[in-house]
C-alpha cells in the first residue's frame, strides 16, 4: 500500500488535477491521497491557502470580503467546471467558505488557522467528489473522523503520537481511494490547528507511518531533489537517493522539495519516501530511505543554504570561566519564549544563531535587554541577517580532508566565514556567511567538489 501526498503546485488546476487523477487510478496500490490547498496557477497567482488568510483578516478586522469570497469560490469552481461536475456538487464547498466569517473561535490564532486549514479540507472534499465523478471511487475523510490529534498550538501544531493507534483503523479493504487533507488536525477540544507551512508532508508522513504504507510517495513539481538550487546552478546533479538525516538537514538548511519535521515520523516508522513530479510520474524521482540501504558514491549528496536566520554576538572577557554563563542565556530566551538553532563559542565570544520568522521584533527588543541588563557584555551585536550553508553527506563520516575541500574554494574567490561548525554532526559541516555572499559560495563550493 502507498500513501501519496499532492503539493499545491500538482493540484492548482483542473489541468494538473487531471494528472493527478491519472497517477492514482494508473496503480491500485495508491489507496490513501493527501493533498494540500490549489497553489500557484501561474507565477503572480495567489494561493488559496493566502487567499483564505486574506479573509480571514477581513473578518478579524470587519472590512467587506466579498471580492475575497468570490475569488476563493471561483478557484474550487473552476476545478470543478473542468470535469463537468455538477454546479450542485459545489454548493456545501460555497457553504462552508461562508460560514467560516461566522463560526465563534476561541481565539485570533485559532480563527486564522481554521480559516488556512479550510484550503486542504475543502479541496480534500472536491478531490473525492471529481474522482468519483470521474468512475473512480473516493472518500473525503476528515482528520477528525481518524482521530488526528495535535497539540494545544493554533498555528504551529505538534502531532500527538497517541493518534497512531486510531489512524491505524482506517479501513483499507474498500475499494475507495481515501482523501484525506494535509497541513492540520485537531486539538482535543476539537478546534483546528495547523502545521507550519508545507505541512502537508507532515499529515502524508503521519498517514504512512499510522497505516504501515510500503511506501510514501510526494508528488511535488520537480523530477528529483538536486544536490544544490537549480536557481544557484543550472542543471546541478540530481540525487538519486539519500537518507533521512541527510534529507532532514538539507530541509532545515533550505531545501524545500520536503518539511524537515516529515521526515521524523518516517524515520520513526522506517517508512521509505519517494519525491516523485506529478508531470513526469514516470522519472524515477529521489527516494529518501535508512542509512543502511544507500550506497554512498560520493562525499558529499547536497549543499543548501538559507538567509532566514539571524544571529547575536556576544563578547565578554573570560566567560570561559563563569559558571552558569550559559544558563544564565538560557533563561532569559526561555522568558520571552525564543528557542535558538546553534550556539558556537570561544573563551571570549558566544554566537547564538536563531530562526528569525519564529522572532517577533518586540521579543528580539526585550531580549537584548535583557542581555545587556544582567549579562552586561563588553559587546552585544544583533545581526537581523546571517545566512547559513550546510554541506551534507553520509560519506563525510571520519573523512580526511572534508573541510579543506569545502573551505579552499571559498579561499580561492576571497569569501571570508563568519562561522565554520564541524563536529555538531558526523554528516554535515555548517558555515556562517554575510548573507550576499551565500550565492556565490555554495557555486565555488558546488564546483570544487562536483565537478573536479
Amino acid at each position: 500500500m502507498k500513501v501519496s501526498k499532492f503539493g499545491g503546485s500538482s493540484l492548482a488546476d483542473g489541468r494538473q488535477l487531471q494528472r493527478v487523477f491519472e497517477i492514482i487510478q494508473s496503480d491500485p496500490q495508491r489507496k490513501v491521497v493527501v493533498v494540500s490547498a490549489p497553489g500557484k496557477r501561474f507565477k503572480d497567482d495567489t494561493k488559496v491557502t493566502d487567499l483564505l488568510l486574506a479573509y480571514a483578516k477581513g473578518t478579524v478586522e470587519d472590512t467587506d470580503t466579498l471580492a475575497i469570497v468570490h475569488t476563493i469560490k471561483s478557484r474550487y469552481h473552476a476545478i470543478g467546471e473542468h470535469f463537468d461536475l455538477p454546479a450542485y456538487e459545489l454548493d456545501d464547498i460555497d457553504e462552508q467558505i461562508d460560514h467560516l466569517a461566522q463560526k465563534h473561535y476561541r481565539s485570533f490564532d485559532y480563527l486564522y488557522a481554521a480559516f488556512a486549514a479550510h484550503g486542504e479540507f475543502l479541496n480534500a472534499q472536491l478531490v473525492a467528489k471529481v474522482f468519483t465523478h470521474l468512475g473512480l471511487p473516493a472518500r473525503f475523510v476528515d482528520p477528525q473522523e481518524i482521530g488526528l490529534l495535535v497539540d494545544d498550538q493554533a498555528r504551529a501544531a505538534t502531532f500527538n503520537p497517541k493518534s497512531y493507534d486510531t489512524i491505524a483503523q482506517l479501513d483499507l479493504t474498500t475499494s475507495e481511494r481515501l482523501i484525506i487533507p494535509g497541513f492540520f488536525g485537531y486539538t482535543q477540544r476539537g478546534d483546528m490547528a495547523t502545521f507550519s507551512r508545507g505541512g502537508s508532508d507532515i499529515t502524508g508522513a503521519i498517514m504512512a507511518r499510522a497505516l504501515r504504507a510500503d511506501l510514501y510517495e510526494n508528488f511535488t513539481d520537480v523530477s528529483a531533489i538536486y544536490a544544490v538550487n537549480p536557481n544557484i546552478i543550472d542543471h546541478p546533479a540530481a540525487i538519486k537517493q539519500m537518507t533521512y538525516d541527510e534529507m532532514r538537514e538539507l530541509s532545515y538548511a533550505g531545501f524545500a522539495v520536503f518539511h524537515d519535521e516529515a521526515i521524523i515520523p518516517a524515520i520513526q516508522g522506517g517508512i521509505r519516501i519517494n519525491i516523485k513530479n506529478t508531470n513526469d510520474p514516470d522519472a524515477p524521482g529521489t527516494f529518501i530511505v535508512p542509512p543502511t540501504e544507500v550506497q554512498q558514491t560520493t562525499p558529499v549528496t547536497g549543499i543548501a543554504n538559507s538567509n532566514r536566520f539571524a544571529a547575536l554576538y556576544l563578547h565578554r572577557y573570560l566567560l570561559n570561566k563563569e559558571v552558569g554563563f550559559t544558563l544564565r542565556i538560557l533563561e532569559i530566551l526561555k522568558r520571552h519564549n525564543i528557542s535558538y538553532e546553534h550556539m558556537p563559542s570561544g573563551i571570549d565570544d558566544l554566537t547564538i544563531i536563531f530562526d528569525k520568522t519564529q522572532l517577533s521584533q518586540d521579543q528580539i527588543d526585550n531580549m537584548l535587554a535583557d542581555i545587556a541588563a544582567d549579562i552586561k557584555p563588553d559587546t552585544l551585536k544583533w545581526l537581523p541577517s546571517y545566512g547559513i550553508i550546510m554541506i551534507v553527506g553520509e560519506g563525510m563520516r571520519n573523512r580526511i580532508g572534508a573541510l579543506t575541500e569545502i573551505v579552499s574554494p571559498l579561499k580561492d574567490h576571497g569569501i571570508s566565514l563568519q562561522m565554520v561548525n564541524q563536529g555538531a554532526s558526523e554528516i554535515s559541516i555548517m558555515l556562517g556567511i554575510q548573507p550576499d555572499l551565500a550565492d556565490q559560495a555554495v557555486k565555488a563550493i558546488y564546483d570544487n567538489i562536483f565537478k573536479a
